[in-house]
């Protein structure tokens, strides 16, 4: 491998190594605009599922581009790098909105795994259980996708489309999630459910944020589950079925099943479909009163 590959420089029409580590987001656009290659920022995901197989393609590094990295707010967004690791999101002075994604982070792997994975490829791995994925549901949070061609927005509820599938192309990357203020201050709250306490993939989990209006009541409350459906899945009904109602100790008796209709749980060797559905209902009860009794 020459340098000017090692570098990321690659210029159509040459060999194209097997590893290369661009050091801007400009080289590594450049790279994927003219080559299929594998996207490795962490390596927490990557790594374990080739199993005992050779990468297929190329593999892009873009653990180096350094302006991937930021957690920043503007005075109408706050913008998370997609190379931010879980740790530094735990460590950022995020509005309480944030507390449900920073649970989250906290249950993603060990401490090795939160110091080195990122938010971006546990959003482009696009895993059912993925944890951040409840929590940015909760947030309306949106993605940004880069590529040579320009730049586009796509929502996180339009962005995981099933089991490992987004729509991002493999020519783009996914820079930043993009969250509104408008939730500031709402209470957050992330639960799940595993076979163990630590170090355990969710057999569900629920994220939910809850803002009060100046008379004291719910005025936007937002509820996403995830490891239900193939796709974490908003819970609009039940969203309807707290305007309006004070914050108040028992709340959580509103939860009613008729409310987890756009969910699809399967089973599978962590649970039965009616365990999910059942654990969904308690979870849920649980967040809700978790945010009205801070």
């Amino acid at each position: 491998m020459g340098s000017a590959s090692c570098r990321g420089e690659h210029r159509p029409g040459e060999p194209m190594s097997a590893y290369l580590r661009p050091a801007t987001l400009d080289e590594a656009v450049s790279i994927l605009a003219h080559t299929p290659a594998n996207i490795l920022s962490g390596g927490t995901d990557f790594f374990p599922s080739l199993g005992d197989q050779p990468p297929s393609e190329p593999i892009v590094d873009i653990s180096a581009i350094r302006e991937m990295k930021k957690i920043s707010s503007t005075s109408g967004e706050h913008r998370i790098g997609g190379l931010a690791t879980w740790s530094e999101v735990i460590a950022s002075p995020l509005p309480p909105c944030f507390d449900a994604l920073k649970s989250a982070a906290r249950e993603i792997g060990g401490v090795q795994i939160q110091n080195r994975g990122t938010i971006a490829g546990n959003l482009c791995h696009a895993s059912p259980a993925a944890d951040s994925v409840p929590p940015l549901l909760a947030l309306d949070a949106e993605v940004e996708l880069v590529s040579k061609a320009g730049k586009r927005h796509v929502a996180v509820s339009q962005f995981i489309i099933g089991n490992r599938k987004t729509v991002r192309r493999p020519d783009e990357i996914l820079t930043a999630i993009i969250v509104p203020r408008a939730l500031d201050e709402a209470k957050s709250s992330f639960v799940k459910l595993g076979a163990r306490r630590y170090l355990v993939i969710s057999i569900a989990m629920v994220a939910v944020a809850i803002k009060v209006d100046t008379s004291g009541l719910i005025s936007d409350p937002r509820i996403a589950v995830g490891s239900c459906s193939a796709v974490a899945r908003r819970l609009p009904e039940l969203e309807c079925a707290l305007i309006g109602v004070p914050p108040q100790p028992g709340i959580g008796a509103v939860v009613q099943p008729k409310h987890l209709s756009p969910l699809s749980p399967i089973d599978d060797v962590r649970a039965t479909a009616s365990y999910r559905r059942d654990a969904a209902i308690t979870l849920i009860a649980r967040a809700i009163e978790a945010c009205v009794s801070s």
